[in-house]
């Protein structure tokens, strides 16, 4: 496969999360418990309710694959249960820093990817595309594991408010490492976010299959099950 830049998602590619979500309910729980200690008066299990219907009521909705900061769907979350709050209050703020500060601890690096990375950049441009809508952990988690000096640009989605399969998204990126789709490919573990979303900027795909898939109507360039297969699959 002849290209000049890899990107790559990073939730279960480059950094797995422990199956099936097991970080939301114990990340949502350190959230709540923050605003109770700043003097909301509300049952865990209305505000996981109407958080959960928040979200994807959003998501449902957002017909332009919009993604705002997660202080915004705290704040939503908030003012349906009768608390008026914005975005930039220090309350809504603190709150989503729990939940971040939470969700890290479910975070593992994978054990080939300073190895892969390392190889790669010798030889391509590197990219990162991820949907996150609390971006600045992004940056911590890329920190943390080592990852962010392997990068030429890094694109989280809750920073410029549009998510994969969003067609903008892997244009912003492939605009800032100046090249074109055709010489790209993108690695990532989902299909409609991975391999749907570049696609259709016509840009190559490599599925890493986490998971078993069944039946993928929609076909990768190529599937791998370990990371390090990436170094023959790109003859490095």
């Amino acid at each position: 496969m002849k290209v000049e830049a890899v990107l790559f998602d990073l939730f279960d590619t480059l950094i797995l999360l422990e199956s099936d979500e097991a970080y939301y309910i114990p990340s949502l729980r350190k959230l709540y418990d923050f605003l109770t200690k700043h003097g909301m008066n509300f049952s865990f299990e209305d505000f996981q309710r109407v958080y959960f219907e928040v979200r994807d009521k959003f998501y449902s909705e957002s017909r332009n694959l919009e993604e705002p900061h997660f202080n915004v769907r705290v704040s939503e979350t908030l003012k349906k249960l009768g608390i008026k709050l914005d975005a930039l209050d220090p309350i809504v703020k603190g709150a989503t820093t729990a939940f971040a500060e939470e969700f890290v601890q479910y975070a593992t690096l994978d054990g080939q990817a300073l190895n892969v990375l390392r190889k790669l950049h010798k030889k391509y441009k590197l990219g990162l595309v991820s949907n996150f809508a609390i971006p600045e952990y992004g940056w911590k988690l890329l920190e943390k594991f080592g990852l962010k000096q392997f990068f030429d640009t890094v694109v989280i989605s809750g920073e410029v408010n549009k998510r994969k399969p969003s067609p903008e998204i892997f244009q912003r990126a492939l605009k800032s490492l100046n090249v074109v789709a055709s010489k790209a490919v993108f690695v990532g573990d989902m299909l409609d976010l991975d391999v749907t979303g570049p696609k259709n900027v016509g840009m190559k795909t490599i599925l890493i299959m986490r998971r078993p898939t069944k039946n993928i109507d929609v076909k990768p360039d190529k599937i791998i099950t370990d990371l390090s297969e990436l170094l023959s699959e790109l003859e490095c």
